[in-house]
């Protein structure tokens, strides 16, 4: 492949992008061949104001590159440009035997970062409904219970064997502990089981009860 034949592949396909991806994708063709890399097309230009022999990168610096980036495909990398849009920049270079030209690749996702934001504003909830419409203290009561079962026990429930926490749920159960909101998770968590074990430990005394 010639250089021109070369540079006809990647100037149509920056030009396909570009109009693939809308206005905030800039796509451009650099003659990575000289050391100050300048630009040889470019489309949506705006996106980092620059123009067809510009020597500046996407974020306004004009220094020559070392020779590994000049060779190197450089792919999904964060930039900002000199007026401070966010972009994510990628360079995928094409050489032959008398050329060395690269697409670029930045899309400005600006707009985006201040969309999400919106969007997490209008999804944020500090809590739920349920919690607020019905709370008459159910937690501390809980707690509370939950407490007062244990010190029947004398020691705690760290120390607390199989038997210990199968007591514990026949207390509470009596107690009518398990009425209360959220109380599964909440005794599952305190003795440091799953709420499966929970569950398994009430059918337990259930059955054993009914016996």
């Amino acid at each position: 492949m010639t250089r021109d034949q070369a540079f006809e592949f990647l100037d149509r396909t920056a030009r396909g992008i570009a109009e693939m991806f809308g206005s905030s994708c800039e796509t451009l063709v650099h003659d990575m061949g000289v050391p100050t890399h300048p630009i040889l097309s470019i489309y949506n230009g705006h996106v980092s104001g620059r123009e067809v022999g510009s020597t500046m990168d996407i974020m306004g610096i004009g220094l020559e590159l070392d020779e590994q980036a000049a060779t190197t495909d450089q792919v999904n990398l964060a930039a900002a440009t000199p007026d401070g849009r966010q972009t994510k920049s990628s360079t995928f270079h094409m050489i032959g035997e008398d050329y060395n030209l690269a697409l670029g690749i930045n899309f400005d996702y600006t707009s985006l970062v201040f969309a999400n934001r919106i969007l997490s504003d209008l999804m944020n909830a500090p809590s739920d409904l349920r919690s607020a419409l019905w709370q008459p203290g159910d937690s501390r009561q809980l707690a509370d219970l939950f407490d007062q079962c244990v010190a029947g026990l004398g020691k705690p429930p760290e120390e607390f064997t199989k038997g210990d926490r199968l007591k514990l749920i026949g207390l509470l159960r009596r107690r009518s502990a398990f009425s209360y909101r959220k109380s599964v998770p909440y005794i599952a968590g305190r003795l440091g089981v799953s709420r499966y074990t929970v569950y398994k430990y009430l059918d337990e005394v259930e059955r054993g009860e009914a016996e």
